[in-house]
């Protein structure tokens, strides 16, 4: 009987944003550019870290990765948020939502863990300056990337595993813009116990630890600050760190939101505002963050522009 009800969804349909096909045209337009700006961002951002070798430093090594997962996370959301604005046909396959889903949750999972060893990276820059070329040799920053994506991809076959072997028994209505773990457990008619303990744990080992790593760095590296006598110390200290706190604060904040509460509290109007917010606007505004209050990014880009100039 399982079986039966798992096998009779064969896609699903997306409702989107709106049935009013004017203001359609109109988001198309305004997501068409946000992605269109995201990607430029991210690939210059990428660009220039790879070209100056001011910028190979483990820092910059952890932001072109995290401009890598912000250009290949809204590259999995907009192409088929801007065909739903645009063409009648709404549906998704089962198999397409899947792998939204998998790439989805892996790259979320990995731009959590990045996160939290870039904030180590800061608490050793900070607190142990002197070490810090020592502590953060080649080998463990790039084994700290690599394990990122590893725990991030293998917690996300588990989530995406356990969500596509329950049953949709009742609708293949999804009232969103993607296939998201609130909508399709909404969906699902077996929901069991178990499901339940593991969307939790899953949610406690990538999003809550990550944070607590984020927050226990930041502690030791606001003490440390603390004990610089200089004005001006402070503020440089402090300068290193606020775009990697801009990041966070946007980034855990909009997840915990999304994903901490009971589903009973799931209001999903209110919740597609807050996941565009996640989904395309962070991988949009993080090469910003990370340039405009960055003097070493900004030099860069005029060394770059000014090399195209004169070719």
């Amino acid at each position: 009987m399982e079986k039966e009800n798992f096998t009779k969804v064969k896609e699903f349909i997306l409702l989107g944003f709106t049935a009013d096909l004017g203001l359609q045209k109109v988001l198309f337009f305004i997501f068409l550019i946000i992605y269109i700006i995201s990607l430029l961002g991210n690939i210059t951002l990428i660009s220039l870290i790879c070209a100056d070798t001011r910028l190979h430093t483990p820092m910059y090594f952890f932001i072109g990765n995290l401009s890598f997962l912000d250009l290949w996370y809204s590259s999995v959301y907009a192409p088929k948020i801007l065909m739903t604005c645009v063409s009648d046909d709404k549906s998704i396959s089962f198999a397409g939502c899947l792998a939204q889903f998998f790439f989805a949750a892996g790259l979320d999972y990995s731009e959590c863990y990045l996160l939290a060893t870039m904030a180590y990276d800061r608490y050793v820059a900070i607190c142990s300056p002197l070490l810090y070329s020592q502590v953060m040799s080649s080998r463990l920053y790039v084994s700290l990337v690599v394990a990122s994506f590893l725990g991030g991809f293998i917690n996300s076959a588990i989530i995406t595993s356990e969500t596509f072997t329950l049953s949709f028994c009742d609708s293949n209505i999804i009232d969103h813009f993607f296939c998201d773990l609130p909508p399709l457990v909404k969906l699902a008619c077996d929901v069991t116990e178990s499901y339940v303990v593991v969307m939790y744990f899953l949610l406690a080992s990538n999003v809550i630890t990550p944070i607590i790593l984020v927050l226990t760095s930041y502690l030791f590296i606001i003490a440390t600050i603390l004990k610089i006598r200089s004005v001006e110390g402070r503020r440089k200290a402090f300068s290193t760190c606020g775009s990697h706190l801009t990041a966070v604060t946007l980034y855990y904040g909009t997840i915990l939101f999304i994903y901490s509460r009971p589903s009973t509290s799931y209001a999903l109007e209110r919740d597609k505002v807050v996941s565009v917010f996640y989904t395309v606007v962070i991988p949009m505004l993080n090469p910003l963050i990370y340039s405009i209050r960055n003097k070493d990014v900004k030099d860069a880009l005029r060394k770059m522009l000014g090399r195209a100039r004169f070719s």
